[in-house]
């Protein structure tokens, strides 16, 4: 049973004070029944913060879930409440554009462990009225899509028309298409794995040390003594910040370009402007995010492994009637080509219905979230061409 804790409408708007953002409906939605875990524990109750944009049409057949990375959040095509910055995907996501609420019914939920409203690490315990912090349980990426199950129950749906993510949202796309087959009638993996590699498990991990050698982390218990990991956190944010680049990315970006000053200080503050602008993000990066639900989430993006799952990757997907399309990013070396190759080998090798497209750019693993015309426009002609089997009308 799911109750909705509250619920926003947007003011009418004139024609003069039109916005190209989509109208969005927020919610915070309350499920009774125990939501167990692949831990072995259970969560009850638990709740999702979820945006959506768009009708549902009579036949329930034209929802896109939309996934989203580790930072993520359910704003996805909306301005953020705390950052004031675009969506995240509003390049992707409005009026107009390749995700067009006009056509879809667009859910976007904040995961299972985050920190913006879904049940995570700052949220109450119900047990002890405290926020849970460290004694939140430990949560994977198929537990996230498990939560996520449910909330498209609560909306009604048997089957999504397409689940989209990337990164971390890419490995949520995988386990729907895994575990539900049957509810997903089109699967978008972009710049994304079937498991985490264990240079993406070090560069986690070294994240995970900063956060817990602050000594504001206070072995988890922060929230109670009224303070907040600061300095860890932005350090973890840096070292992520880094993975998402690709070197070419950073020397056009930056180069050597000395930061605010005409020669070195011999010092060791920020002389460079790379330096700066890491240092940046770090400090921002803070105002947005909980260090609990890094740890949190980076564990559970740790922890996804279809293969050692399923017993070999083809078996993930053995049957399936899912239409995939996988993307990558030539100069992605987080996840670099070869992991969606490997996916795409193993969608072969059991006849899956699966579309490639590697785009050559030499932005890094940050290119899915940018303005990428070939991403968009394979995109939009994936969508149209399984709206057109679905039998929606564009």
């Amino acid at each position: 049973m799911a109750s909705v804790l509250w619920e926003w409408q947007p003011p009418v708007m004139t024609t003069a004070h039109l916005s190209p953002a989509p109208a969005a409906t927020r919610q915070v939605i309350k499920f009774d029944a125990p939501l167990p875990l692949e831990s072995g524990q259970s969560l009850t109750p638990f709740s999702l913060a979820v945006t959506t944009y768009g009708t549902l049409n009579a036949a329930r057949s034209n929802a896109i879930l939309i996934c989203h990375a580790l930072t993520g959040d359910q704003y996805v095509a909306e301005k953020h409440p705390i950052t004031g910055r675009e969506g995240w995907w509003s390049l992707l996501i409005g009026p107009g554009k390749v995700i067009d609420p006009a056509h879809y019914f667009i859910i976007c939920s904040n995961v299972l462990g985050g920190c913006m409203g879904s049940t995570g690490p700052l949220e109450s315990d119900p047990a002890t009225g405290k926020p849970y912090a460290i004694h939140f349980p430990v949560i994977t990426i198929n537990d996230m899509v498990r939560a996520q199950a449910r909330l498209i129950d609560h909306f009604g749906i048997e089957t999504l028309f397409a689940v989209v993510g990337g990164s971390m949202g890419g490995m949520q796309v995988l386990s729907w298409a895994a575990h539900y087959p049957e509810r997903v009638f089109a699967a978008i993996p972009i710049a994304t794995s079937y498991r985490h590699s264990a240079q993406n498990i070090a560069f986690h991990e070294v994240g995970r040390q900063a956060i817990m050698a602050d000594p504001d982390w206070r072995n988890g218990d922060y929230p109670d003594a009224g303070c907040v990991p600061a300095r860890g956190l932005s350090v973890a944010r840096m070292a992520a910040h880094i993975t998402y680049l690709s070197e070419p990315a950073l020397h056009r970006k930056f180069g050597r370009t000395l930061q605010d000053r005409s020669a070195v200080t011999f010092g060791f503050d920020a002389d460079f402007q790379v330096e700066s602008y890491l240092r940046y993000q770090g400090a921002a990066f803070v105002d947005r995010f909980d260090a609990n639900s890094y740890l949190y989430i980076t564990r559970a993006m740790d922890y996804f492994d279809l293969t050692a799952e399923f017993g070999g990757l083809p078996k993930a997907f053995a049957g399936s009637q899912t239409r995939f399309c996988v993307l990558s990013f030539s100069s992605d070396w987080l996840f670099p080509t070869a992991e969606s190759r490997a996916l795409v080998h193993a969608l072969n090798a059991v006849a899956a219905n699966v579309s490639f497209c590697e785009i050559e750019t030499d932005r890094g693993h940050d290119a899915f979230l940018l303005d990428e015309p070939e991403m968009f426009a394979v995109l939009g002609g994936f969508l149209q061409g399984c709206a057109r089997l679905r039998g929606l009308t564009r």
